[in-house]
């Protein structure tokens, strides 16, 4: 079933990097290096898209990032003027997340999870919201940023690779299915950061079967324990 939206969307860019060894900065890392992915580079294409990655794209921590739920990370350009107000000297653009999809015309409050978007020659689908770590706040040298954007709720999101092919930027992205149009990715955000004392909420969202595992796992946590997992370490790091 093919669901129209209401404006066009459009991945103006791609990205991909490598892992890389960067120098500490001055956000209380005690003059340690550190490994990430975040870093990403503007791409042409077409790009293949695997089921777990672009081609050149990849991440440091594959325990909490990358594999097939989370192949693709995906943020809205739309919210980039509020972001380039809120830090002021920062140059806000494409790839400033660690995003390797860049698009416009999309927020979080206009993809669902379990969406299925055609784009270029792939087919992919919304798998979860993004979790920023605090390797987002060290690749801005803001040491709460990571906070500052789960709290915003402009977080982005990842997609899985329903069907593998290649993509390039500046093409329209066109709506396949959506299953679950109750659950955007705004609303499981709130769920998960915000109303953590609704419980039975928290229940509805562990029930869709087409949200990633990580995601049920937590929030089945919180329903069985009334508890939820302690998030400091990955939004603070080891400071």
């Amino acid at each position: 079933m093919t669901e129209s939206v209401s404006h066009q969307a459009t991945l103006v860019s791609l990205q991909v990097g490598l892992p890389e060894t960067v120098q500490a900065n001055n956000l209380g890392s005690s003059g340690k290096s550190w490994t990430t992915g975040i870093f990403k580079s503007p791409v042409d294409g077409p790009v293949w898209l695997g089921a777990k990655n672009l081609r050149g794209d990849g991440q440091a921590d594959l325990v909490h990032h990358g594999g097939v739920h989370k192949a693709v990370c995906a943020y809205s350009a739309d919210h980039f003027p509020f972001w380039q107000r809120e830090s002021g000297e920062h140059a806000v653009q494409a790839g400033a997340f660690g995003e390797n999809f860049t698009i416009t015309g999309l927020t979080e409050r206009d993809v669902c999870i379990g969406d299925i978007w055609e784009i270029g020659d792939a087919q992919v689908q919304v798998s979860q919201p993004r979790q920023p770590c605090w390797k987002l706040a060290r690749r801005w040298n803001l040491k709460d940023f990571a906070l500052r954007v789960q709290q915003s709720g402009r977080t982005g999101w990842y997609f899985r690779v329903l069907e593998e092919g290649f993509v390039t930027s500046r093409v329209s992205m066109t709506l396949i299915e959506r299953p679950h149009k109750e659950w955007t990715v705004a609303k499981a955000n709130h769920v998960m950061h915000k109303d953590k004392a609704n419980l039975a909420e928290a229940a509805r969202l562990t029930c869709v079967p087409l949200l990633s595992p990580n995601w049920r796992e937590s929030l089945r946590h919180r329903v069985e324990r009334s508890t939820s997992l302690d998030d400091q370490t990955r939004l603070r790091g080891h400071e």
